[in-house]
């Protein structure tokens, strides 16, 4: 990890999600680049300690709180949790998301609202937290000239359609108004909003797509770049939209895909 130690220094943040995947490695990074960090993590409560763990044999500050992001309690209590540990937040990185795949028409009402609940509803009940914080307390000078930082982990199926994982894509395409609604509305008041859309990257929940040769070649036709994205290619993106570098940039979806929003069948004119 290449950060300065010092490009967050002092900044608390919280990652939703961040027991493994693109979701540890931001936490990681954050880390490394100064900031006191939330491991939130849903079930993966040995996974989550060892990231602690990790961070602290490191000289980093980190602790690991169990929610559930799409229940309102669950999220109110962790914020309260992670204010008495750490006495604020500063950035908020909304990652938990998960898929429960099926063709449409076979598609249940429970597989629907499972997943608008984690991947939308979730992150907006922990903007809405960390937003309210961030009014509250207004900008910290020596800290950062923002009054808070909220980072939206997408997905390139906000702009991709994807058959057979309507519920996913549906998710994604919402958290793109939700992110650019909240900037609208928070920018006046020094809180920037901005999204990460990740395109292929090796994570354990898409590990069948990239394991084996085959499967790589076959991904690997999808991404003009001609390589699968790694978690630290979203990480080294979050570290930038956390700091102060990227003050001037709000209510945008970064995509980190290697091309992959170029739609490279069209390479041959279709």
């Amino acid at each position: 990890m290449s950060y300065s130690p010092y490009l967050l220094k002092g900044q608390k943040a919280l990652i939703t999600g961040a027991s493994s995947g693109i979701g540890e490695a931001i936490a990681r990074y954050l880390a490394a680049s100064g900031a006191a960090v939330v491991i939130n993590y849903h079930s993966e409560a040995e996974e989550a300690q060892k990231i602690v763990d990790d961070i602290r044999n490191a000289k980093g500050e980190a602790i690991a709180i169990q929610a559930d992001v799409s229940k309102e309690n669950e999220v109110q209590a962790m914020f309260s949790q992670m204010l008495k540990e750490f006495g604020t937040i500063d950035i908020l990185v909304n990652n938990a998301g998960l898929q429960k795949d099926s063709p449409f028409v076979e598609m249940s009402l429970n597989q629907w609202n499972t997943v608008i609940g984690v991947n939308l509803t979730g992150q907006f009940l922990c903007a809405r937290e960390a937003g309210r914080k961030f009014l509250r307390r207004g900008v910290q000078p020596h800290i950062s000239s923002a009054a808070g930082k909220i980072i939206c982990i997408s997905s390139v199926h906000e702009v991709i359609p994807w058959a057979g994982h309507v519920n996913y894509a549906a998710s994604k395409g919402g958290i793109n108004m939700l992110m650019r609604s909240i900037a609208q509305e928070l920018a006046p008041h020094k809180i920037r909003v901005n999204s990460i859309a990740p395109g292929a990257i090796k994570t354990p929940i898409n590990k069948s797509a990239w394991d084996t040769p085959q499967a790589e070649a076959n991904l690997l036709t999808l991404i003009p770049s001609k390589r699968v994205g790694d978690v630290d290619d979203i990480a080294k993106a979050a570290v930038w939209l956390a700091s102060d570098d990227s003050d001037y940039v709000n209510g945008t979806t970064l995509f980190v895909d290697g091309g992959m929003t170029l739609y490279p069948g069209f390479t041959a004119n279709g």
